[in-house]
């Protein structure tokens, strides 16, 4: 514990954390004005569809670029007639 031998100690350090309390303040408005913009960029209606959209066909894609290195052909129905 910090021993203060004037009120002038004393002054000097209530006028320092109150300057850092402040300081913490602004810092907390700050983070929480960014945060806000992040979540305001992150889930907005465009960015939700253009997300969804670039990972649909981003898995179209793979899927075609796998069905041509293994070759996988689709197998189609025919018709069979009755004799």
């Amino acid at each position: 514990m910090k021993r203060y031998s004037t009120f002038d100690e004393i002054d000097r350090d209530l006028k320092y954390l109150r300057l850092k309390s402040q300081i913490d303040m602004e810092e907390m408005k700050l983070g929480l004005q960014e945060t806000k913009e992040t979540i305001n960029e992150t889930f907005s209606p465009i960015n939700l569809i253009a997300s969804t959209v670039g990972s649909i066909l981003q898995k179209a894609f793979v899927l075609k670029v796998v069905d041509k290195l293994i070759g996988i052909k689709t197998v189609k129905k025919k018709d069979y007639e009755d004799d």
